[in-house]
C-alpha cells in the first residue's frame, strides 16, 4: 500500500478558490503561508471537518473524500488533530480531557498520564482547563492528540502559544515521534526547516516542495 496523502480537487473558502494537486509522502510536512491563506482549512480538509467541492482525497490507500459518493466522517479517519485554539472540556480535569479519546476507543486510561508527562504537563493533570495558560492548554491538547496514537497527526500552530524554553522542548519531542506522518501549520521558517516537504499556500495557489 502506497503511503501517500493525495489530494486532487477544488474547494472554496470565503472568496478564494483553492485548486489542490498534492501527493505527500509519509514523513514530516510543514504548511506555510500568510494569515488567512487557508493553512488551517487544509488541515480541516484532511481531518474531515471540511469537504472538497469536487475531486478526491486519499490517505494511504483509503479513499476518504470523493463527493458526493464518499465522505468518511472525522471520527472514522486514522487521524488525530490538535487545533490552534485548544478545544478542552472546561468541566473536566486535564487528565480526563486527555483520556477522553482513550475512553471512546476502549483503551487503557493510564496512557493519558504518560502523554501528559511526555509533553511536560504532568503536573497539570488535576487542574481544570480554566486554570491553564495558553501554552499549558496547547501542551494538553497535544497530549490528547498523541494519546489517539493515529498514523497521521495534524497540528495547527502547535508551538505558537508556548514560551521559548518550552518551544525547544516540545519541538524536540515532535522531531522524535515515529508517527507515520505529521502535518503541521507554522509561521516560523525554522519550524518548516525540519520538514521533508513544505506546502505553501498564497492567494489560492498551493505548491509542495521537497526540502
Amino acid at each position: 500500500m502506497a503511503e501517500q496523502l493525495s489530494i486532487s480537487g477544488r474547494f472554496r473558502r470565503g472568496d478564494v478558490d483553492f485548486d489542490l494537486d498534492l501527493s505527500l509522502p509519509a514523513g514530516r510536512i510543514a504548511v506555510v503561508g500568510p494569515n488567512g491563506s487557508g493553512k488551517s482549512s487544509l488541515l480541516r480538509l484532511i481531518a474531515g471537518l471540511e469537504a472538497l467541492d469536487d475531486g478526491h482525497l486519499t490517505l494511504d490507500g483509503m479513499l476518504l473524500d470523493h463527493r458526493p459518493e464518499i465522505f468518511v466522517p472525522p471520527h472514522e479517519r486514522p487521524i488525530a488533530m490538535s487545533f490552534q485554539e485548544p478545544r478542552l472540556f472546561a468541566h473536566l480535569r486535564v487528565i480526563d480531557n486527555v483520556a477522553y479519546p482513550l475512553r471512546r476507543a476502549g483503551r487503557p486510561l493510564d496512557e493519558a498520564r504518560v502523554q501528559l508527562e511526555r509533553v511536560g504537563a504532568g503536573a497539570l493533570a488535576d487542574l481544570r482547563p480554566t486554570r491553564l495558560s495558553g501554552g499549558q492548554a496547547q501542551r494538553v491538547a497535544l497530549a490528547r492528540a498523541l494519546a489517539v496514537d493515529a498514523p497521521t497527526l495534524l497540528l495547527d500552530e502547535p508551538l505558537a502559544a508556548i514560551d521559548e524554553a518550552g518551544r525547544a522542548e516540545v519541538g524536540s519531542l515532535l522531531r522524535s515521534l515515529d508517527t507515520r506522518r505529521i502535518v503541521w501549520v507554522t509561521h516560523d521558517p525554522a519550524d518548516a526547516g525540519d520538514a521533508d516537504v513544505v506546502v505553501s499556500i498564497r492567494d489560492g495557489v498551493v505548491r509542495q516542495t521537497a526540502t
